[in-house]
């Protein structure tokens, strides 16, 4: 059972907002549950990174996170209500968003500010990028989810250019481009 048959399980109810169509809220409501399992990822990666890092700049870093860590729980909070009013049921479980999650883990662990850094440059990527797909998907099915959706990527963009003010270069240039995975990324921003 693939991970979008899994949450049409989870969407027992017989009803959805008025004026939108059972199916449009369906395929909705599995676009949405991919968000919300990228945000409770993100939100827990974040605090993560905000319990290791470690050198210089830490304490500007560390309490840089934990407001980020709180929007993105507000996010994800308003894209589960979300579904359950398109008649979905939001399932957050520990268990069912790893069985949901089509990315691996966050593979740093404690390490310097500036790798915890580049690597969550390349998570704000994936993340705001699968976003913006999103909204593309939504545009036509439910224009509600998809302003919900913009108003949360304005905010993730701007978390992400906090992050990357550390990387750039005074030129402009991100030392983190051309990576591709998360370990790769703190090695070019270390360097």
């Amino acid at each position: 059972m693939d991970n979008a048959s899994k949450q049409s399980n989870h969407n027992v109810a017989d009803f959805t907002v008025p004026g939108l169509k059972s199916k449009d809220a369906d395929k909705a409501i599995q676009i949405l549950d991919q968000r919300m399992v990228a945000l409770i990822d993100l939100s827990l990666t974040l605090k993560h990174v905000h319990w290791n890092v470690v050198g210089p700049n830490f304490i500007g870093v560390h309490e840089m996170l934990d407001p980020q860590v709180e929007a993105v729980r507000e996010m994800t909070d308003a894209v589960a209500e979300r579904i359950a009013a398109l008649g979905g049921v939001p399932v957050g479980t520990p268990g069912s968003v790893a069985e949901r999650r089509g990315w691996s883990d966050y593979s740093l662990g404690r390490a310097l500010v500036i790798e915890h850094l580049g690597a969550l440059d390349l998570v704000y990527t994936g993340v705001n990028g699968d976003h913006r797909t999103a909204i593309k998907d939504l545009a036509e099915l439910d224009p509600v989810s998809e302003d919900l959706l913009t108003g949360h990527l304005h905010d993730l963009e701007q978390f992400q250019w906090f992050v990357r003010a550390h990387l750039e270069s005074s030129q402009g240039e991100l030392a983190t481009q051309g990576s591709d995975t998360e370990k790769m990324a703190a090695r070019q921003a270390r360097a």
